[in-house]
């Protein structure tokens, strides 16, 4: 798209270049070359360049003084051009008055009365009549006006065409923006799902192992007992696949539900199908708690329990799960093997970031005494709790 701002510049250059190089025709088209053709020759020059040394397309922007040296050399020519009309004919401002009304300013505001009465200087010698003078004053008004015009549509169309790139520009951007919001939320519930499918399956799968290990043991001595705890783990296998619908049901919907209800049924599911001593230590009243960190708490249960069968061998489980004022507490405590060294996984840097990022902590140490006791120790502030009810 061509810049119409250029275009309009280079078009009030070549209409003022016209104007000067045909006054400057007419001076050499004398028939006798002579001192005055000369200074005339010279002035003209002058008035042609020393302008353009504060103005010029593309190059250089200094209207206020080019108008100034415009009116002052070009407009003390025009005069006395009209005064000696041997060395002109039909001598005239009017171009000069569109150039200087195109490259108008605030600071130049001042020109304009003065081209009005340019021609009152040569009124007298030449014995116009008011109406004739200021006839000539009101064209040059004229022309100053249709450069002040053509100034104020060429500076709009290129505001437009800089408000049409910015806007594109813009667009450009939101577009990039929106694509890395978008990769950026794509994978961020990719690792979400990642965890929920690691912190839901891997517990799942533990018990799964484990009663599978206890059924295949029984096979040849007790049938009978090992046939119903294959059923049982059919319906352990049916629960899991509905407990991995809700997961993904839950992401997509954060409906309330009973934190303390929700335990309870991790727990009774995980003494039948583990056959392992657990207990439970948990509050009469419950607060209401947001969605995650409610997802935050069973979670880490799950890994707590995983953990200690899988790699601590536990055979004794103790959970406590208590409010304060400001915070929730847990506690998962088991006599497994002590740890040694603590390895942060898959499954516990999950469960660390899944709590630090409520702005909550998370402990997991061994203590000291017989038995053996390794604690996983969490605690999650509460923000806006209140009474959820009575169990």
């Amino acid at each position: 798209m061509k810049k119409i701002l250029s275009f309009m510049d280079w078009g009030i250059f070549a209409l003022r270049l016209y104007h000067y190089i045909l006054l400057l025709s007419r001076v050499l088209a004398v028939s006798e070359f002579s001192n005055r053709t000369l200074l005339n020759v010279i002035w003209l020059s002058i008035a042609l360049v020393a302008p353009l040394l504060f103005w010029f397309p593309g190059r250089r922007m200094n209207k206020v003084w080019f108008c100034i040296l415009e009116l002052l050399l070009g407009g003390s020519y025009y005069v006395n051009s009209v005064i000696h009309p041997d060395l002109t004919s039909k001598a005239d401002y009017l171009l000069p008055s569109l150039t200087i009304g195109y490259l108008l300013t605030k600071q130049t505001l001042w020109i304009i009365p003065l081209l009005v009465f340019i021609p009152f200087s040569f009124q007298s010698s030449l014995k116009l009549s008011w109406e004739q003078t200021l006839g000539i004053g009101t064209d040059n008004l004229l022309f100053c006006f249709i450069g002040m015009w053509a100034s104020s549509v060429a500076n709009a169309y290129d505001q437009k065409n800089k408000l049409a790139a910015e806007v594109e520009h813009q667009n450009k951007l939101l577009t990039h923006y929106s694509a890395e919001i978008e990769k950026m939320t794509l994978l961020e519930e990719r690792n979400r799902m990642s965890k929920e499918l690691h912190d839901t399956l891997g517990h799942s799968f533990v018990s799964l192992i484990l009663s599978l290990d206890a059924s295949i043991a029984l096979m040849d001595s007790k049938p009978a007992e090992a046939k119903d705890r294959l059923i049982r783990l059919r319906a352990l296998a049916e629960n899991n696949l509905d407990e991995m619908r809700n997961v993904v049901h839950e992401m997509g919907e954060e409906e309330e539900s009973s934190l303390i209800r929700q335990v309870e049924s991790l727990a009774a599911r995980f003494r039948e199908h583990t056959g392992t001593a657990l207990t439970l230590s948990l509050p009469g009243t419950e607060r209401s708690i947001r969605f995650d960190v409610r997802q935050a708490i069973l979670r880490v249960i799950q890994e707590s329990f995983t953990n200690a069968l899988k790699h601590g061998k536990a055979t004794q489980l103790h959970l406590e799960l208590t409010f304060s004022e400001s915070h929730l507490q847990l506690s998962v405590r088991n006599n497994g093997t002590p740890i040694d060294k603590l390895d942060y996984g898959f499954g516990l840097t999950t469960m660390k970031h899944r709590v630090e990022r409520l702005g909550g902590s998370l402990q997991i140490a061994s203590g000291e005494g017989t038995p053996v006791i390794t604690e996983v120790r969490c605690e999650i502030p509460l923000k806006g709790v209140m009474p959820h009810g009575e169990y």
